[in-house]
């Protein structure tokens, strides 16, 4: 088990965050939220959401609007950058191409006057931790992508800040890369006392890293919940259409008298349910599942439909299947299934858990139940 990274605990607290650029320009707007000591709470949203404007507000790097920002009931909110205990990971790793492993990651302490004994005490600790004794002397042109980034990884460890930054730390990395270092940085970061505001767009790394996740678009913040309960009951559609992969199926359905309609199939809604004109059924491929004989149907809604488009995944495939609607067109449906030989343009038979069925409001977009 890994212990002492970090001097003592703090708790981070961003209170009504608002940042604008120009009226029309507002990457911010009103966010708040409390980050407990070890906690690691990931920023996930596309390009432009307001994620890495909310990491710079917290890092010094940018002036908020209007709000506040705390660390260990300290107001830093009028604080530069230096002055703020915060150590930040970024995606380019950042580090010096003329200094050696260990003088990178000594850097900071030497800039902060720490006694050279109790830096080099420091770094090795570090190094043993991350796996970086053997490459103390090279200097970055010397290292693989990963070795860069656990050095990087490791610049920040040696601080021992009060809340540490990362952002987008593996997106240079290739595919295998990314998800051996993620898997280093899960390790590394459960054993530390220190609040960790992490931002990507790889929803991968938001559900395997975190603590929590704050899913954001345009500026507001949509959920704010654990991996889990982001993935099982997502807030509203955008969320739910976000996180998961394959994407979860979304299909506008109309209603009437306590049902809704696709095609000629009929889904009960609650009883006493007063729904929309119009409604949003989202189900998940992985939930989609093949028609067999001893299928309860008081527990799940059959389908029928012609298979359009066929994706070998290796241990799944993943199966596009036109379904009729009201309105005498199609809509696909994709089902994760078993590994089999589907055939373009056959007729499958599909069912559906009522249980494993998301709905949400069609104008709003706003999960209903």
């Amino acid at each position: 088990m890994i212990l002492g990274i970090t001097d003592g605990m703090a708790q981070l607290e961003l209170r009504h965050l608002h940042k604008s650029y120009s009226p029309k320009v507002i990457p911010v707007k009103d966010f708040s939220v409390t980050v407990e000591d070890g906690e690691f709470l990931t920023l996930l949203g596309p390009s432009g959401c307001g994620k890495s404007t909310l990491l710079r507000l917290i890092a010094g790097l940018e002036v908020p609007t209007r709000g506040q920002i705390i660390i260990g009931n300290r107001d830093v909110t009028p604080l530069g950058a230096s002055d703020r205990n915060i150590a930040m990971v970024f995606q380019s790793y950042a580090l010096y191409p003329h200094m050696t492993v260990y003088a990178n990651m000594a850097s900071g302490l030497r800039l902060r006057q720490v006694p050279e004994a109790d830096i080099q005490q420091r770094v090795h600790d570090i190094a043993q931790i991350l796996g970086l004794e053997a490459l103390l002397d090279r200097k970055p042109s010397q290292l693989s992508g990963g070795q860069r980034q656990r050095v990087a990884v490791g610049r920040a460890l040696v601080r021992r800040p009060d809340v540490f930054l990362l952002d987008e730390p593996l997106s240079n990395l290739d595919a295998l890369l990314r998800e051996r270092v993620r898997a280093e940085l899960k390790q590394v970061f459960a054993s530390q006392n220190a609040p960790v505001v992490y931002v990507t767009h790889d929803q991968v790394e938001a559900m395997t890293l975190s603590s929590r996740v704050a899913v954001l678009y345009d500026g507001d913040l949509q959920q704010l919940d654990s991996p889990q309960q982001i993935y099982s009951r997502p807030a509203n559609q955008f969320v739910a259409g976000f996180v998961g992969s394959p994407q979860m199926n979304l299909i506008p359905l109309p209603c009437q008298q306590g049902y809704a309609y696709l095609g000629d199939t009929r889904i009960p809604l609650p009883p006493g349910f007063s729904a929309p004109e119009q409604i949003t059924l989202g189900i998940r491929p992985e939930h989609v599942e093949l028609a067999i004989a001893n299928t309860d149907p008081s527990q799940t809604i059959a389908l029928s439909g012609k298979i359009s488009l066929v994706e070998n995944l290796g241990i799944q495939t993943l199966v596009s299947v036109l379904m009729p609607t009201n309105s005498q067109e199609f809509t696909a449906i994709r089902a994760l299934l078993p590994v089999d030989t589907y055939t373009i343009g056959d007729t499958i038979d599909l069912c559906i858990p009522l249980q494993a069925m998301h709905w949400f409001d069609g104008q709003t977009g706003d999960r209903l139940f």
